[in-house]
């Protein structure tokens, strides 16, 4: 993690292969630098922060140019391969607006001998996201938070397109430019994965990495782990703290609407319900989820049946009666589930009035085609109530009502005035 990073624009990120000396500065305040690459000069100004795998300069360029700004960024390392992978995706990502750029590259000899690695980036003039909400102590507007969260998306799904996942989207990699544009830095820890089942997770930070990866529950990293990622960084932004993590429980008292909670809640939540990419999020961002609809049910013999909310009767008396009806409970909505009644609304609900775990599983199955028909507790009453009726007369009887056809109502009454009686 960096130390004095307030104003850095990138978090060096941790080598596999051993750790440099934090106290020992690769460069020096007033020192000139030349990149081989572009013949371009860089006068370093102060040490904006340092990571277990390299430190970050301010710097200003000396000599014209019209690619590299002024006032830049020297991120220089001792270790050859995260400079790599920086590199690379600088080269990927050039020219995205939700990125961090990557001006210049290039290796540089010290006088002992030592060969440090260099990258020349943007400068983020607000510092990293950590360090803006510190200072701000204050949350972002649900609208802007929206907006840049997508912003940040729009790179990682770049990056998942390309079967490729960030793994450390922590609030010292995110970077608040003008404009409170937040950007998308540090590449270092990327892992392209050979397939969908992912890629093993040795190299995290633990304050954004998901419960069950720190455990080493789940053994490999996949695209779901981004998303949980930026779950948590939404939430800190709405929140205005990026200093601990959001738990799941905290979600219901963010200061934002019911729709905004859904989506933060279903990204850190339960690992297998989460969106399972960036593109799959920013869709759920920009457009809010089809309301939830009463439908219409003729019968519920045979029907797989789950309850939410509060009902005006006891839950058991509730599932006594539907099963009487011959529909067949489910605890919590799956893929069999064909229909859920909904009674009141829980003030404690996981994310607000329409986004209990059972609702929002039910949407979440919805988008992936699954049927799923919604009754009010009227509905569910009236269709169990004539199920029992019907069980306890003829068929007969449920066509014309209890006392039969009228033709036969009329010749019983005929024969009890005639003195026959009833056999």
């Amino acid at each position: 993690m960096l130390k004095n990073a307030s104003a850095a624009t990138t978090r060096s990120a941790r080598s596999v292969h051993g750790r440099f000396d934090p106290g020992r500065p690769l460069l020096e305040p007033a020192q000139v630098i030349t990149s081989p690459e572009t013949q371009l000069q860089y006068h370093i100004e102060r040490l904006l922060g340092e990571g277990g795998f390299g430190q970050v300069y301010l710097a200003r360029r000396l000599g014209h140019s019209s690619i590299v700004p002024e006032i830049v960024c020297i991120k220089v390392s001792a270790r050859i391969d995260g400079w790599l992978r920086e590199a690379y995706f600088g080269q990927l990502l050039d020219g995205h607006p939700r990125a961090i750029r990557v001006f210049d590259r290039f290796p540089l000899m010290r006088l002992d001998g030592q060969v440090l690695y260099c990258l020349t980036l943007e400068y983020a003039r607000y510092g990293d996201l950590s360090a803006f909400l510190s200072r701000t102590v204050k949350g972002w507007p649900e609208t802007t938070a929206r907006r840049e969260i997508a912003g940040i998306l729009e790179v990682l799904g770049k990056l998942h397109r390309g079967q490729t996942l960030h793994r450390d989207l922590t609030p010292l990699n995110v970077f608040v430019c003008d404009g409170r544009h937040l950007k998308l830095g540090d590449f270092g820890i990327v892992r392209q994965q050979s397939d969908q089942r992912g890629v093993t997770a040795r190299t995290m930070n633990a304050l954004t990495a998901p419960s069950d990866i720190l455990a080493r529950a789940v053994p490999k990293w996949q695209a779901r782990d981004d998303v949980y990622q930026v779950g948590q960084l939404l939430g800190m932004l709405i929140k205005g703290d990026a200093r601990v993590r959001i738990r799941t429980h905290e979600v219901r008292r963010l200061p934002c609407t019911d729709h905004l909670k859904e989506i933060v809640y279903r990204c850190i939540g339960e690992r297998r319900k989460r969106y399972e990419s960036a593109d799959e999020m920013i869709e759920a961002l920009r457009n809010p989820p089809a309301a939830l609809k009463v439908g219409v049910l003729r019968t519920l013999k045979g029907v797989h049946l789950a309850f939410t909310g509060i009902l005006s009767k006891r839950r058991s008396e509730a599932v006594r009666a539907a099963r009487r009806a011959g529909a067949i409970i489910h605890g919590m909505p799956s893929v069999r589930t064909a229909v859920v009644v909904r009674g009141r609304p829980n003030p404690l609900q996981a994310a607000g009035g329409d986004a209990g775990l059972k609702l929002m599983e039910i949407k979440r199955l919805r988008k992936k085609g699954h049927r799923i028909t919604l009754l009010n507790e009227t509905q569910f009453w009236r269709l169990a109530r004539f199920r029992q009726g019907s069980s306890e007369a003829s068929p007969a009887s449920l066509r014309q009502g209890h006392g039969g056809p009228p033709k036969l109502q009329r010749r019983r009454k005929l024969g009890e005035r005639r003195g026959v009686g009833r056999r």
